[in-house]
């Protein structure tokens, strides 16, 4: 199979992440709940993962580095324990379903207001028109770093210079670029952070997590065992164990350790360098091809590696099916869970094929993709 559905998750992962798994899965104890060795262990691990990603991320406090199962539960952490009633928020048509269900729940049962900022053809938004939204009630912006669908990139640090000049809080999802791109926190004037590890970051499955700048306040979205001040009545107040209510998923986390510290290793510029050119490689090879259109600004000097297409008015799912089991080809068809984008770019009904690159793919499998995709809009005709 020649896997191109890296957006999703990679399935490629470096050895090192396989091999501090296993190894963790036959030492590891349960962090905080005790003083064995294996407890112990779990905790210096866990002490050490904080600090790597702190550094990765650009966050100047490694206890804000908090541990979650993915971005959608950091993103509902994030968006849930800080806006309140009365709250505005601005945010995109770009967004994946993680932040926009949290802010619609919040819309409809806490009473805070939205304001979605567009996006043209290409699916760009506007920034002129993101900082025309803001208001005297605005309590903070809540953007992804990059767009599943498109791969269009925001420019995070102008929209945290704006945050900034605003007083607002400035949450990021940033699912599809950690470990893709270099992401600095104080740089950025990223507020909050939410990532997950089993995308670029190359980790497994069920890890991600949250970074804090700064004196945010942000309240829990769960409560209970945390190994410390068992006799309080509600979770304890410090970071990282207000947000970090039962067992962590050390094992996990001792992957997402070996794959940050290889792309420490590797260099992210190397990786993100290599995806690019697979991506460029593919994209000027089916962006020629008759009845193919493609989304996304292509013009853009960084964005995420992703090219999504569509073949006439071929269903999407009709394709991807067809990738599969004719050419052994995975990718990912359909809505993306990106509702507004599609209606953006006008493919709400037809949905969109999208083809993801990852550090393990090869410049042959870009070709025989783009070959395929050329053969299908080729029958189309016969």
């Amino acid at each position: 199979m020649i896997y191109l559905d890296n957006a999703a998750t990679t399935m490629h992962k470096p050895p090192c992440v396989t091999d501090a798994m296993i190894q963790a899965l036959t030492s590891l104890g349960n962090a905080s709940r005790g003083a064995h060795e294996g407890a112990l262990q779990s905790n210096r691990l866990i002490y050490r993962a904080r600090r790597t990603l702190a550094d990765f991320f650009g966050c100047p406090e490694s206890e804000k580095v908090i541990f979650t199962s993915n971005s959608t539960e950091a993103l509902n952490i994030a968006i849930q324990g800080t806006l309140r009633k009365g709250d505005h928020v601005v945010t995109t048509v770009l967004e994946h379903n993680s932040v926009l269900r949290p802010l619609y729940r919040m819309e409809q049962e806490c009473g805070i207001t939205l304001d979605f900022t567009p996006a043209d053809a290409r699916g760009c938004i506007d920034y002129e028109q993101l900082a025309h939204l803001i208001r005297k009630d605005t309590r903070a912006i809540v953007c992804t770093h990059a767009s599943n669908l498109t791969g269009n990139m925001v420019d995070i640090a102008r929209v945290g210079q704006l945050a900034k000049e605003h007083g607002l809080l400035l949450i990021v999802d940033a699912s599809q670029t950690a470990g893709a791109v270099p992401i600095d926190m104080e740089q950025m004037g990223i507020s909050i952070l939410c990532f997950t590890g089993h995308k670029s970051m190359m980790g497994p499955q069920g890890t991600g997590g949250m970074c804090i700048h700064g004196e945010i306040e942000v309240e829990p979205l769960k409560e209970g065992g945390s190994g410390v001040q068992s006799f309080l009545t509600r979770q304890p107040r410090e970071y990282p164990t207000r947000l970090e209510a039962g067992t962590l998923n050390g094992h996990g986390i001792a992957g997402l350790l070996a794959a940050a510290e290889f792309i420490n290793e590797t260099g992210i510029d190397v990786i993100h360098t290599h995806e690019m050119a697979l991506t460029r490689r593919f994209y000027e090879r089916v962006v020629h091809i008759p009845d193919v259109t493609v989304y996304g600004d292509f013009e853009a000097t960084t964005r995420s590696p992703i090219v999504a297409l569509n073949i006439g008015d071929l269903d999407s799912a009709i394709v991807a099916d067809e990738l599969a089991y004719s050419y052994g080809i995975a990718t990912r068809a359909g809505a993306h869970c990106a509702p507004l984008m599609h209606k953006a770019l006008g493919t709400g009904e037809q949905g969109a094929v999208r083809f993801s690159f990852g550090y393990f793919n090869t410049p042959d499998e870009c070709d025989e993709a783009a070959e395929a995709v050329e053969q299908i809009a080729q029958r189309m005709h016969q």
